[in-house]
């Protein structure tokens, strides 16, 4: 495990132990979760990005074209 130094406006590092605080939690846990879903988020827009230039919008369509022109049922209507 690493350990990082960071420096924070007082009025953010009084909110972050409030958090903590209030969730019953320490800091470094509270800054280590918010971190981790920080990251998660970055890396699955990166992700379906990636994903997304695969795509060809030409097969897309080709697949769309099979699927039948009826209503939907009932239960999968808006």
């Amino acid at each position: 495990m690493s350990t990082l130094s960071i420096r924070l406006p007082d009025s953010m590092h009084e909110k972050i132990r409030e958090l903590a605080e209030k969730e019953g939690v320490s800091m470094n846990q509270l800054i280590n979760s918010a971190v981790s879903e920080k990251l998660s988020a970055l890396m699955t827009v990166e992700y379906l990005k990636e994903k997304g230039e695969l795509g060809s919008r030409k097969k897309f369509n080709r697949v769309l074209s099979k699927v039948p022109d009826k209503e939907p049922e009932e239960k999968d209507r808006l």
